[in-house]
């Protein structure tokens, strides 16, 4: 019997607001662009949160979550050329666009209208097997093993991103410090810019994590940085913060909201807007930003925190992610994969 005759396990979101249920389910089988990847790990992602607490319109449900995915090729379609069997690769957030719409045709695809999303439209990484678009697969440094690997696809992507648009400021403030942030703290650190991070008032182990990290500074999201920032990367999904982040961001600096879901911004006065300061937010990833992220990795080299669980405790790992009882990021495996 080949692999796609085979059931597989999955942890499957029915209905948002509902725990993942722990199922038997078909194999996927792949497409004629499509790669079959045998998942040797998945990171767990605030994205998956808010596709779970209903937070995200329009999911395909049921689906199976996850889009920080390291495996193995098990089978190419038959149009795929440029990937072989058991070859390692990742699936990151944005799994298939058009690839014909101006955004497509002019570099800009994590703009496409059409866009789907693993774990979102798509299903994804919370299983044993998922099928990829050869596309939005890309090859994994060697340095990384599995589970090191699996955050970069999208806390290091798109932490990336967040970065990138702060234009090479050199003071940096990080509002939210988790999975995403400890790896921008790295190439910061890399670059020798200054890091300036803001946690929830009281958060202690997330303040001592970011020193240790190398943070010139660590306070809480309620005060005032000591100096002025250049640019501030905003990464928890809490709308205060922008207002925040505004007033503590020099005239002409960057706040560059990095999630793709946040509570209401209140309302603020314009004083704190005006002097050509810029508010943006960063949507999705590019394969150029994955292409660039994943060579420049080793170079760093960027060091991921990690805490792993079993593909059946999927909840309990969302709930500590929810609740901010993480160091890092939290890491699935197939249960045959737990170390001893």
């Amino acid at each position: 019997m080949s692999t796609l005759d085979h059931a597989m396990h999955a942890m499957v979101l029915d209905a948002p607001g509902q725990p993942l249920q722990s199922r038997e389910v078909p194999c996927p089988q792949p497409g004629p662009d499509q790669l079959l990847v045998k998942i040797a790990a998945c990171a767990v992602c605030r994205t998956d949160l808010h596709v779970v607490d209903g937070e995200l319109p329009d999911p395909k449900l049921p689906v199976i979550p996850g889009h920080e995915i390291v495996g193995r090729v098990a089978t190419c379609g038959a149009n795929v050329r440029n990937f072989s069997i058991d070859e390692r690769v990742g699936i990151p957030w944005l799994g298939w666009t058009c690839g014909h719409c101006s955004y497509c045709l002019s570099g800009h695809e994590n703009l496409c209208m059409n866009a789907k999303f693993t774990g979102y439209q798509l299903d994804g990484g919370y299983a044993q097997y998922t099928v990829a678009d050869a596309r939005y697969c890309f090859r994994i440094p060697d340095m990384y093993s599995d589970v090191e690997a699996a955050p970069l696809l999208c806390a290091g992507l798109i932490g990336y991103r967040a970065l990138k648009m702060t234009d090479d400021a050199e003071r940096v403030g990080i509002y939210g410090f988790g999975a995403a942030a400890h790896i921008v703290t790295q190439i910061l650190r890399h670059q020798r810019r200054k890091l300036f991070a803001f946690t929830r008032p009281g958060d202690e182990a997330a303040q001592d994590f970011a020193a240790r990290m190398g943070a010139a500074w660590v306070g809480n999201s309620d005060a005032m940085p000591p100096e002025e920032l250049d640019a501030a990367i905003i990464f928890a999904p809490v709308g205060a913060l922008v207002p925040a982040a505004l007033r503590a961001v020099r005239p002409g600096g960057i706040v560059v909201c990095g999630g793709i879901h946040m509570s209401d911004i209140p309302s603020f006065p314009y004083d704190i807007l005006w002097r050509e300061k810029r508010l943006v937010s960063v949507a999705n990833l590019t394969r150029k930003d994955a292409e660039e992220f994943l060579a420049l990795a080793p170079e760093v080299p960027i060091r991921v925190t990690t805490e792993v669980f079993p593909l059946r405790q999927a909840n309990t790992a969302l709930e500590n992610l929810r609740s901010g009882n993480l160091t890092g990021a939290a890491v699935l495996i197939p249960d045959t994969r737990i170390p001893m």
